[in-house]
Parts: structure tokens; sequence; C-alpha cells
């Protein structure tokens, strides 16, 4: 099964927000090449929902008993690959993501992660991260989107207040803001 890439050129994509104790998951990628939160392509024929429990599963090994679903961003959010990240010589031509963001908690304290469940691991460290600091942490062209989903789920994650944004933020937002996210049709 292959990843869905639209007319626009934009592959379909989910992103996963892992909450627990009021911090959020945030995975080195191999190699040490930034830290992000997990993601991945949503395959033809699959929902976003069940791309997002395949992707927990497949990047950090925890299955979907193990975590509660508390919401999701209303609609798609995108960013554009700046064009040295665009595989020119892959059809059909991808030259970017838009996104469904999924707010998950852990149920347990107990969970181990497990990056080996695929031959070539997207992660291999990890940490507890306050709910704003991915914005600073993943790469620049991916900040505008970050700062987006963060924004919307917040309110599901904090319903008594979200957490005030850190002194960087606008400083972070407008160095990753080369180009805003744009919602991007269903």
């Amino acid at each position: 099964m292959s990843d869905v890439i639209d007319r626009d050129g934009f592959r379909h994509n989910v992103g996963i927000v892992l909450m627990h104790a009021g911090r959020v998951f945030l995975g080195r990628r191999s190699g040490g090449r930034g830290w992000q939160f997990p993601q991945g392509g949503v395959r033809e024929g699959e929902a976003p929902e069940e791309a997002a429990y395949r992707e927990l599963t497949e990047e950090i090994g925890v299955e979907r008993e193990s975590v509660e679903l508390l919401g999701s961003t209303a609609g798609w959010l995108s960013y554009r690959l700046p064009p040295r990240y665009i595989r020119r010589n892959q059809q059909p031509l991808c030259i970017g993501q838009k996104q469904r963001w999924f707010l998950l908690r852990l149920r347990s304290d107990d969970v181990r992660f497990d990056f080996k469940r695929t031959a070539e691991p997207e992660f291999d460290r990890w940490r507890w991260a306050s709910w704003w600091e991915p914005v600073r942490e993943v790469i620049y062209f991916k900040r505008p989107v970050y700062a987006s989903a963060l924004t919307e789920l917040a309110t599901i994650a904090f319903p008594e207040g979200t957490p005030t944004l850190p002194n960087w933020w606008d400083k972070v937002t407008a160095r990753g803001g080369r180009q805003a996210a744009e919602p991007a049709s269903q």
C-alpha cells in the first residue's frame, strides 16, 4: 500500500502529540537529525485516525490500547518542502505534506517506547518536553505547522488554561516562518 499524494503534490500525513503528565513526547530523529513528534503518511484507503494509531505503533512501539484519543485538529495543516528536500525523481512528485494532528494521552506510567518496530527506525532517543518546546526543536520549515497544531490542540489539552507562550516564541516562529502554514483543502 502506498501513501496518498494529492493532485497538488501534498502527501497526506498524520502528526501525533503524545501527552503524559502535562508534557509531550519528543523524539530525536535517528542519527541526531533533529527532534520532532511521531508522524507518518496516510496509506491509500486508510482513515487519518487509523494512520495515527499505526504510526504510533511503528515509530515508538505504543499500542492503541495504551493511549486515549483527546482530539484532533479540525482540518488539514500543510507545509511545503524547501526545494532541496523535494525528491524530483519520484512520481507522483511530493512538494510538501498536509497533516491532521491527533492529541493522545498515555493511560499509564508503565509504557515503554520501542523504536525498533521497523527496519529503519525514525527515532533513536526521546524525552518529555514542555508543551511549546517542540516548535523550537523541529526543523525550521515545519515550525509554522507545529505552532498551529499546538495552538489549536492546547485548548483540549489544557481546558483550565493554555500554557503561556515562552519568551522565545516570536523570534522562533518568525525565523521558522519562511512560509506560513496554510490550510489545505480536504
